[in-house]
């Protein structure tokens, strides 16, 4: 008979053997930085719809409203009967997440493109004639770095009319982006624009390259 090695001689550790800061086998949670997530109380954050609500809109969501084939013309209707205020001439592509239509102003003649999302925790306007290209996040929540329970930190986002949110940009809670104003391709806006202001990515200047994307309303649904 062959030989059996040391080292599969030695006895196996025991899975129920405490690990180090273990009490009598038990873990002993010990929060990074004086933070405890477990005490967490979400405390200032109203969803505003009772939770039968909140879940039919979120089947409504995944089996209908982001989905691919369900038709552009539409997704407004959806939104409005989800308690969204919702203009005329609103173009919604595929893929774009909404959180909660109830916390949603649309105006007239605004174009949202693909797999956008609009994290709504707290009211988002979107004024006419507004673009918001694809990938684009509206991002209104937030957490105090130095609450201890991490709590909510959220505020409200207001793109006044003309503006523009390119490609992959992200807008956070907050701000307010003007008339005219430009959040360009891969930008964080994390103050408020001024009128006809360019943010762009990293902060170079604004050329018509650094915030172009292709048109949400030549794309395919």
């Amino acid at each position: 008979m062959a030989q059996t090695s040391a080292a599969h001689t030695r006895a196996a550790p025991s899975e129920t053997a405490p690990h180090p800061g273990d009490t009598d086998g038990t873990t002993t949670h010990q929060p990074v930085g004086g933070r405890s997530l477990r005490g967490f109380t979400g405390a200032g954050y109203d969803k505003g719809r009772a939770l039968p609500v909140q879940a039919a809109w979120f089947a409504v969501l995944h089996l209908l409203f982001a989905t691919w084939w369900f038709p552009a013309r539409w997704r407004p209707a959806l939104l409005r009967a989800f308690g969204a205020r919702v203009g005329q001439r609103v173009l919604i592509r595929r893929g774009v997440r909404v959180h909660w239509p109830w916390k949603l102003d649309i105006g007239d003649d605004v174009w949202i493109g693909e797999d956008a999302w609009i994290l709504n925790l707290e009211p988002v306007t979107i004024g006419n004639d507004c673009c918001v290209s694809q990938g684009a996040l509206l991002c209104t929540g937030s957490h105090r770095r130095r609450s201890a329970t991490f709590e909510f930190d959220n505020g409200p986002i207001r793109l006044e009319p003309g503006s523009w949110i390119a490609a992959r940009a992200v807008v956070l809670r907050g701000v307010t982006v003007a008339g005219g104003a430009v959040v360009g391709a891969g930008a964080v806006a994390h103050r408020d624009l001024a009128p006809g202001e360019v943010l762009t990515a990293g902060g170079a200047p604004a050329t018509d390259l650094s915030v172009s994307v292709v048109s949400t309303k030549g794309a395919a649904a």
